[in-house]
């Protein structure tokens, strides 16, 4: 949770979150409009990525786009979680977005509520609660695999646990690292979360497509070990 003048936290902007509405001339809107079905928001998201990404091809700014914010929607929960022991309610009707900004500015939280910190909680808030009407929401915009929207997802937890354990071990906490580490387990202990990560690194079972645009490349967690279509690639291209 971030101090109503939405400074950036010690974590970064993917952790913050406003807490006082933002200035006036921009676009914010309940999560849970979008959800319910006001699919202009994130289409113009989608479109925002495209264009930045220099590519034709409207799945991979969708997954592009879907990445970011289920990275900060698993962040301004987690962190506060493991932190302080209590995290934002993130009630979708609570949570505005707006897809122009980058984070910090792209939520703002007009709730008060708090959670404890556990895995069902924040399985409830997050995944349950976001991520499932996100995926759906996508897959009204366009043709998107399931499984790379649950791969993203997986991704977006795990970077979110290494920052998370980069800042305890920089500070000397090991039980923040400890308790990031419990509870990163238990949310991937879900049939769609538990095949999306491999290994102690928790690389990618899938790919987010984003080495298909002019200027993209492998992530850092890829499921490629080279580019696919070179013939280096260690398995076939996800769907």
């Amino acid at each position: 949770m971030e101090p109503d003048d939405g400074t950036a936290a010690p974590l970064g902007g993917f952790f913050a979150l406003r807490t006082a509405p933002p200035p006036a001339g921009g676009d914010h809107r309940p999560l849970a409009r979008l959800y319910a079905g006001d699919d202009a928001p994130l289409r113009a998201r989608v479109d925002l990525v495209a264009g930045r990404l220099g590519t034709s091809e409207r799945r991979v700014a969708a997954s592009v786009a879907h990445l970011g914010l289920a990275a900060r929607l698993w962040s301004t929960a987690l962190g506060p979680a493991v932190l302080y022991g209590r995290f934002p309610a993130l009630d979708p009707a609570d949570l505005h977005w707006d897809g122009a900004p980058s984070a910090p500015d792209d939520l703002w939280w007009a709730g008060r509520d708090t959670r404890p910190a556990t895995v069902a909680a924040l399985r409830e808030a997050v995944q349950e609660a976001h991520l499932v009407p996100l995926h759906a929401a996508l897959a009204r915009d366009g043709r998107i695999s399931s499984r790379l929207l649950w791969g993203n997802a997986g991704s977006a937890l795990a970077g979110a646990l290494r920052e998370l354990t980069r800042r305890a071990r920089a500070h000397g906490d090991a039980r923040a690292a400890d308790r990031a580490a419990a509870l990163v387990r238990g949310l991937l202990d879900h049939p769609d979360l538990a095949r999306t990560l491999s290994g102690p690194a928790l690389r990618r079972t899938t790919c987010c497509l984003y080495y298909r645009g002019p200027s993209g490349g492998l992530c850092g967690d890829c499921v490629f070990d080279h580019p696919p279509r070179t013939g280096l690639e260690r398995r076939p291209p996800a769907p």
